[in-house]
């Protein structure tokens, strides 16, 4: 398993981890698998969507905070219960096939890991399976 060190500097935001992830994968050597990554944090995640129009990001903060609304009747005492909500709703890991070596997503699509409740220091964990 490698962990990623993701340095998040807004309340909400999406970090295109998709570079590192391949970079884990080439230094694994393995060509062919799955590639599965997951975040260990209650109030974060990580999502599959498009990477090459940054206003989709924007768009998906957005939606998430219409869907979950920062003021509401909340009993959480931390006050983030929000980012807890949101955090469910987009997940806590995907599992990418890997294809001669590379991963296997579609042409628009990145992996991106998705701060609710910061800026924070977090980790991403990747692991590397082959077939």
């Amino acid at each position: 398993m490698n962990t990623l060190d993701v340095r998040t500097r807004s309340r909400i935001e999406f970090v295109d981890v998709s570079a590192a992830v391949k970079t884990a994968i080439e230094r694994s050597g393995i060509r062919e698998g799955l590639c599965h990554v997951f975040v260990p944090h209650t109030t974060a995640g990580v999502t599959i969507n498009e990477a090459a129009d940054s206003d989709v990001q924007r768009d998906l903060a957005a939606a998430l905070e219409a869907l979950v609304p920062d003021h509401g009747q909340y009993q959480h005492a931390e006050g983030n219960s929000p980012a807890h909500a949101k955090a469910t709703l987009v997940g806590s890991s995907v599992t990418v096939p890997i294809s001669n070596g590379q991963l296997a997503l579609g042409t628009w699509q990145g992996l991106y890991f998705c701060e609710f409740d910061g800026p924070r220091s977090r980790k991403v964990h990747v692991t590397v399976v082959g077939a």
